[in-house]
């Protein structure tokens, strides 16, 4: 039977994808559950949107912030298999600039108060993991070398939800002025 206990943390170390022991208070450990806790919050985030395409996009991250923790929980992420690259990157970056292309420009970057729908909360809320992620990341590349696409990626990563966030709120707004 399989069990979900191994009892080998008990004392406060835990074992990594490569098999080496650290400390679950390590920078890495603390970088790669940040990632962890970032995509359980776009799981939460995809169940407050009707729009297919925006699901498609949260499934999509979430699947590369495996990638990315993987990556971190191994003492020599090279020696990870999937890592996320330059063209993942790139994807952030069009995706941004496509719901950017859909809102009226001059209100993208207005300071707001978060959380005028279910969705824009969530994905604010992510966002704000995300940057924390970032934080950690740059934490651990103080003592172990991250690579710089993985940092770029967190970095966009952010961005792009923040885009979302606004995306959906501008759509939101749209509904209800025409009420």
């Amino acid at each position: 039977m399989l069990k979900i206990y191994t009892r080998t943390g008990d004392s406060g170390e835990t074992s990594l994808y490569d098999g080496a022991r650290v400390p679950k208070d390590s920078v890495r450990v603390e970088s790669y559950g940040t990632v962890d806790e970032l995509n359980s919050m776009l799981g939460l985030a995809r169940q407050y949107t009707s729009d297919t395409e925006i699901t498609a996009i949260l499934l999509k991250m979430q699947r590369s912030l495996f990638n990315v923790a993987g990556e971190l929980a191994t003492t020599v992420g090279e020696n990870f298999p999937e890592k996320v690259t330059a063209i993942d990157v790139k994807w952030l970056e069009d995706t941004i600039d496509h719901y950017l292309d859909l809102m009226d420009r001059n209100e993208i970057f207005q300071f707001i108060i978060p959380g005028s729908n279910l969705l824009s909360a969530n994905l604010h809320v992510a966002r704000t993991i995300c940057r924390r992620a970032e934080r950690r990341i740059l934490s651990l590349n103080e003592e172990s070398q991250v690579r710089p696409e993985l940092m770029k990626y967190i970095n966009r990563l952010s961005d792009t939800l923040y885009a979302i966030a606004r995306y959906s709120e501008t759509e939101l707004l749209k509904v209800e002025f025409k009420k």
